[in-house]
């Protein structure tokens, strides 16, 4: 499985990473690290990433669109909404984590969909997407190809569930396990949600 991580300037770091280290753990999962135009991309935190253009990503794989402050900018930039469209539409399963969901709502692939964000930013990222179903109080949501998890460490629970729907919950488990992390296991258990 190929696995292509979408990254641009103002990104939350664990948003990426946190997801990441689950992937590695997956077994003969390949991750890459790509953006629109290739080069270096700067997170939030300030940790300079090389990526490869998106042009030489597998299309057909999984996309993974991390959140944080960048997102602000990129719901109003025509150019990359259309090239986000065009990735989500072809990947097998798109994944977004925090206002990564802020991104593919506003590019249109949410509409009709059951979908999640960070409930600190919950109020702007309905803004980007009115046809959205928006869940106030979940963890993370599955519906069909798409996973939107909620704030930045939301996205690892999200990352295993993945993992539990392609190899099964042992597999999943271990990861947890190997990573010393305590998995929240259930996607409506939200103890950040703001009703």
């Amino acid at each position: 499985m190929n696995i292509s991580v979408l990254l641009f300037d103002g990104f939350e770091a664990l948003d990426a990473f946190g997801p990441v280290e689950v992937f590695s753990k997956a077994g003969g999962w390949n991750i890459g690290f790509y953006s629109f135009t290739g080069g270096i991309v700067t997170c939030a935190q300030g940790i300079k990433v090389q990526t490869e253009p998106f042009s030489s990503a597998d299309k057909s794989g999984v996309l993974l669109v991390p959140g944080g402050m960048g997102t602000r900018r990129l719901v109003g930039d025509a150019a990359f909404l259309e090239q986000l469209k065009s990735a989500a539409d072809k990947a097998s399963y798109c994944l977004s984590v925090c206002t990564g969901s802020a991104l593919l709502a506003r590019c249109g692939v949410l509409d009709g969909r059951h979908a999640t964000s960070n409930k600190r930013a919950m109020t702007w990222v309905k803004e980007q997407g009115p046809d959205v179903l928006w869940e106030n109080r979940a963890r993370w949501v599955a519906d069909g190809k798409f996973f939107t998890s909620s704030g930045i460490s939301a996205g690892i629970d999200m990352a295993l569930d993945f993992v539990r729907a392609r190899l099964g919950e042992p597999a999943a488990l271990e990861i947890a396990e190997r990573m010393e992390y305590l998995w929240n296991s259930e996607s409506t258990n939200d103890p950040y949600a703001r009703d």
